[in-house]
């Protein structure tokens, strides 16, 4: 008894003979599919055929596209962050630090230390334009019956508002003069001043920190959060006065007054690198020591960006190999279903073979629907990726920062997937022998 041949599915196009001569029908071209267009339709609908199957398969690429996405904008966010952190404290600085002993900051040292009295040093050199020190406490502030607790109060000198770039609202900062005097004056920063004395005026007003009486002559403008640092919420007073009062020292009249960090303020026109080696020159001789045997690092707002930048380099990196795996394992899954599908469609493929479609149109066909699957799921994955970033920003304290260049990194390497992946399959159906083909069930 005949069997009927089963149909063939849309997804495989049999080529038709040639029209005969005379006879306006267009000839197939040879090999059997008739364009690169052809090809890219009967891939999308093997895809749409099996809707489910299809996006379970892609569901690995979606998943790795958006972790390269979100992974490299924490990251960049991160940079961003670290860099508006070091050029908050303000314009072309060099930060010259204390190394310390391998007691730790509380450790004695027998060699030279960083103290108060080297500011001078640093400010003599030509193209330095400005020098400060600070020393940060906490205090109780009370005042007009308000009682704040744990309050920065950090004192400094007078450079500090054009050095840090802190502008004065009302009244003034302090000068030299108060400053040699450890003058019991305040300057207080917008939010601090809101606190204290709401819609008053606060210059002239007496407040109380700690146990010591100071008078407030300034209120800064608003600036902020830069970095960690609220400049709205803290209190600025003479130096002197905080070595004095706040945080004494019984070794002070025979080392100094010993400080962590002094900053200074290079002018723009003025070699870097040479006012640099000045400094380092100055405190040497000052110590008694070779620049070698110095214990500072003089260091400038770019070394630091660029330090920190090689950390979250190396995190960036980490994170995008654990993207990467998840963007292998997808092209794992791609390869798995196309071999599937490969065998299912066995008899499809031997019918085709026979009526003239050459072994390149078979690796095509089964190569463009392994590439498509990828690349949907890549453009599925770049839409989560870029949701992600954006819910992820907004949801929690770390900043995030698209980056267009890891859109296409990452939309790249799902293509590359879907090729490196797909092309087995392919190259599998592409060699099947005809006659066994038309004899698989």
């Amino acid at each position: 008894m005949a069997t009927r041949p089963q149909a063939l599915p849309e997804l495989l196009t049999i080529p038709q003979p040639a029209a005969p001569t005379g006879t306006s029908a267009a000839a197939p071209a040879a090999g059997g599919l008739i364009s690169l267009g052809e090809i890219w339709r009967i891939a999308w609908e093997g895809v749409v055929r099996n809707k489910v199957r299809s996006l379970l398969t892609m569901l690995g690429v979606i998943i790795g596209v958006a972790a390269v996405i979100i992974m490299i904008a924490i990251s960049a966010g991160t940079e961003a962050t670290i860099a508006e952190q070091i050029e908050g404290l303000g314009a072309n600085l060099v930060f010259i630090q204390a190394t310390f002993s391998r007691g730790g900051p509380g450790a004695e040292q027998s060699g030279p230390q960083l103290v108060y009295d080297d500011m001078a040093i640093v400010e003599s050199v030509n193209g330095v334009v400005g020098t400060l020190v600070d020393q940060t406490t906490v205090q109780t502030v009370k005042a007009d019956g308000v009682t704040l607790t744990e309050v920065p109060l950090v004192g400094t000198t007078p450079d500090f508002p054009s050095v840090r770039a802190v502008e004065i609202a009302t009244g003034r900062f302090f000068n030299e003069t108060e400053l040699d005097r450890s003058a019991k004056v305040a300057i207080l920063g917008a939010g601090l001043a809101q606190d204290l004395f709401a819609e008053a005026d606060p210059i002239g007003q007496s407040i109380t920190v700690g146990t010591t009486k100071l008078t407030v002559i300034g209120v800064a403008a608003e600036r902020g959060v830069v970095g960690n640092t609220d400049f709205d919420a803290q209190m600025y007073v003479p130096i002197n006065l905080v070595f004095d009062k706040f945080i004494p020292s019984q070794f002070a009249r025979f080392a100094g007054d010993r400080v962590r960090l002094i900053y200074a303020q290079i002018d723009e026109q003025a070699d870097m690198e040479a006012v640099i080696q000045q400094i380092e020159l100055k405190l040497a001789t000052s110590k008694g020591v070779t620049v070698e045997e110095l214990p500072f690092t003089i260091q400038t707002q770019q070394d630091i960006i660029e330090t920190q930048g090689a950390t979250t380099e190396a995190f960036r990196n980490l994170l995008a190999w654990v993207a990467g795996v998840s963007l292998i394992v997808g092209g794992i899954g791609i390869m798995n279903i196309m071999l599937v599908s490969v065998t299912e469609r066995t008899r499809e493929i031997g019918i085709r073979q026979s009526v003239g479609a050459t072994p390149n149109d078979i690796r095509l066909q089964f190569l463009a629907e392994a590439l498509l699957l990828s690349l949907v799921g890549g453009l599925i994955g770049i839409a989560a990726g870029v949701a992600g970033s954006l819910l992820f920003g907004s949801t929690s304290d770390m900043r995030t920062v698209i980056v267009p260049s890891s859109i296409l990194l990452a939309f790249g390497s799902a293509a590359a997937v879907g090729i490196f992946f797909g092309f087995f399959p392919a190259n599998k159906a592409a060699q099947l022998d005809p006659i066994e083909a038309l004899r698989h069930e």
